[in-house]
Order: C-alpha cells, then sequence, then structure tokens
C-alpha cells in the first residue's frame, strides 16, 4: 500500500511556472498589478509610444499608453510585480532612441483578481 502512495506522488502533475512572457498573467495563476504613469520630456514626435508597446509585449506586459495635449504621454500597466518592475525601468531610462526622458511618475500597484486588458494598445 506503501508504494502505491509513492507512485501516486511520483505520478501527480507539477506546476510549471515557465510559459511564455506574452501570455498575460491572470492565464498562468499568477497575480497581477496594475498601475498608471505618465513619461515627462521629448517623447512626442519620437516613436516613444510604439516603442513602449514593442517593450511591453516583450515583458508580457498589457495595458495601453497614448500622448497628452501637455506633451507627455500615459497610460496602464497590467502585469506580475517582475514585469512591471522592469517595464516602470524602461520608461524611466530607456524610451525610444530618439527620446529624452526627464522623468516617469508612477501610481501604487494595485492588485487586479484578473487582467482588464488582453494587448498593450496605443490610444488615439
Amino acid at each position: 500500500m506503501n508504494s502505491k502512495i509513492t507512485k501516486s506522488k511520483l505520478t501527480s502533475p507539477k506546476l510549471v511556472r515557465s510559459s511564455p512572457k506574452s501570455v498575460p498573467q491572470a492565464a498562468k495563476g499568477e497575480q497581477i498589478f496594475s498601475c498608471q504613469f505618465e513619461v515627462f520630456g521629448h517623447v512626442q514626435g519620437v516613436f516613444f509610444r510604439k516603442h513602449t508597446q514593442k517593450k511591453a509585449k516583450e515583458l508580457g506586459i498589457t495595458g495601453w499608453c497614448m500622448n497628452t495635449t501637455q506633451g507627455t504621454v500615459k497610460g496602464m500597466l497590467e502585469g506580475s510585480l517582475d514585469q512591471m518592475t522592469d517595464m516602470k525601468y524602461w520608461l524611466q531610462h530607456k524610451g525610444s532612441p530618439r527620446s529624452v526622458i526627464e522623468k516617469a511618475v508612477f501610481s501604487e500597484n494595485e492588485a487586479l483578481p484578473i487582467n482588464n486588458f488582453k494587448v498593450f494598445s496605443i490610444r488615439r
């Protein structure tokens, strides 16, 4: 009887958390968070939104971004804490090749039960 218990332990499925980064976090069963952001500096007319969308897709972040009438780019991010940290760093320090980032402001991370967005989009 002991061998059956041991055998069933060996054949039970194990959780694997190495699925592709582009899958939204809710689909992987991980805690997801959201935050708003706004980036100041020379961020319009330099393909900042397009590069932001590309980076978000690479990291598996969902949400959106848009230009504002004040010359900034603002948006919403959704992802795991690690993904959010990487994206925030990119928004603060990297951006598009021709952008000049003066500062980036982020709201507090808010835990979400599910993703509100399926992809990262550019709003106009």
